[in-house]
């Protein structure tokens, strides 16, 4: 017995060393799940890391366990979507009530002063939302009142905002708002614009973080929706060259932190991969690769990624804007087996060729080869033609290829089938039709994702102005 009583003091002893006793009790009216969890956050995603089945309404976790200090999400049935946010910072023995979502208008909470004081937080920004949106239909037909309102309330919201975040209310929750809002940029600044992206991220990194605080940081919603607004929002349409810089001043602020990296290049990389339509987002990828993961700055990389990584930057970078074109030769419609008679898509006198792969059985090809026809035709008897199509049939089906360009009386050069010098495919990284390639008159790329037929000629005189 003696024995017994001891192994379980000392369970008992482990368990308390692990971790504390804990009881968290949400009832949602109205709620019918029979079960719900508590999922923490990494960027988009949730963990699930604790169950309660329904008792009544009620879903009460509970047991023994260590938890971070950081936002979590009660999570419906489904495993997938937040129900709602809370916080874990101090009290481990707490209540929530309120409508089926928790809208923070109608949550009420006992034992927890940091999330009443974070839904009283969200209820009173919601509730200036909605008055803020009264107040720009009244500008319809009082402009005056309306604006005069929007100032009251933009003053109202300052004083109430202060007073919230004021160091006595110090709260896990605050202080996640405080670290991902953005800079507050002086009345002088000229342009806003560079200004905002190069201080995006001052409130982040204004100090030193221990491991706790970054961790907590990167297990929050605040920090994913920051980190997603740049580079998807602020970032979207710049140049390949603006957004490497950022990338390389967004590393250098985080230094040695492999983990903070880690969460932002695993959440960067495969979207500036796999884009087809963003001009500039595959020289993007291959800065990433070539300046991190490459060069072992990436330790969590495995070596089967590398490899991978290795084969692609090889491939994309032979096809990235500013490389030289490779010189292909193809067989046009008589599909003739001599290299002699083969086509060349270097040797035009026009100033710009346009390579063109399309497939006869894309429907986007089909409409944008019709387009791209209409302007080629038009532009057959001009005196400076400006450029040749030689558009690659992208269809292993040879005759229905020879068929579709007969009958749509398609006057460029038209070339396919397997009777080439090179694997095009590899050559500028087509994988998907359409694709347009524009090369210059030294043959070199200028363009590498397609562009709609009305857009074309705008391209080349703003290029023609750029070299000027």
């Amino acid at each position: 017995m003696r024995r017994i009583l001891t192994i379980l003091l000392l369970t008992v002893l482990a368990l308390s060393a692990q971790g504390q006793q804990y009881s968290f009790t949400f009832k949602l009216d109205g709620r019918t799940d029979t079960v719900m969890y508590i999922g923490r956050y990494y960027r988009d995603a949730l963990t699930l890391v604790d169950t309660a089945k329904a008792k009544n309404g009620t879903y009460v976790f509970k047991g023994n366990r260590k938890w971070e200090r950081g936002m979590y999400a009660l999570v419906g049935q489904d495993g997938k979507k937040a129900v709602s946010d809370f916080c874990v910072d101090g009290s481990l023995k707490f209540s929530i009530s309120g409508d089926t979502k928790l809208t923070a208008s109608t949550v009420k909470v006992k034992g927890c002063p940091v999330n009443t004081q974070m839904f009283e937080y969200i209820a009173t920004e919601d509730a200036a939302k909605k008055e803020m949106d009264s107040l720009r239909e009244l500008k319809k037909t009082d402009k005056a009142a309306a604006e005069a309102g929007e100032k009251a309330l933009t003053e109202r919201m300052l004083a109430y905002e202060e007073k919230a975040q004021h160091p006595k209310n110090a709260n896990i929750f605050f202080e996640l708002q405080s670290r991902c809002a953005p800079p507050e940029m002086p009345d002088t600044v000229k342009d806003k614009n560079t200004w905002y992206r190069m201080h995006y991220w001052d409130n982040l990194f204004d100090g030193k973080r221990t491991k706790a605080e970054w961790s907590t940081l990167m297990h929050s919603p605040q920090l994913f929706s920051k980190m997603n607004y740049f580079f998807y929002g602020i970032l979207y349409y710049a140049d390949s060259d603006t957004i490497k810089t950022d990338i390389d001043r967004l590393a250098a602020k985080i230094g040695g932190d492999t983990a903070l990296l880690r969460y932002v290049f695993d959440h960067i990389e495969p979207k500036y991969f796999r884009s087809t339509k963003n001009v500039g987002w595959d020289a993007v990828w291959c800065h990433l690769a070539s300046e991190y993961y490459l060069k072992g700055r990436c330790p969590w990389a495995t070596e089967g990624t590398l490899h991978n990584m290795r084969y692609n930057y090889n491939r994309i970078r032979q096809s990235l804007i500013g490389a030289h074109g490779q010189e292909l030769w193809m067989a046009d419609t008589n599909q003739s087996n001599d290299p002699n008679t083969w086509i060349s898509s270097h040797r035009f006198p026009t100033k710009y060729v346009i390579l063109w792969f399309w497939d006869p059985d894309c429907h986007h090809c089909q409409e944008q080869s019709a387009a791209l026809k209409v302007l080629y035709d038009s532009l057959m008897t001009a005196p400076d033609k400006r450029f040749e199509v030689y558009a690659v049939g992208f269809e292993s089906d040879v005759d229905k290829w020879k068929k579709y360009v007969r009958e749509h009386k398609f006057n460029w050069v038209n070339v396919g089938g397997t009777n080439v010098n090179i694997d095009y495919q590899e050559a500028y990284n087509v994988h998907g039709a359409p694709t347009m390639i524009i090369l210059n008159e030294k043959r070199d790329i200028i363009m590498n994702k397609v562009l709609p037929a009305k857009s074309l000629l705008q391209f080349l005189d703003n290029y023609e102005k750029r070299q000027k």
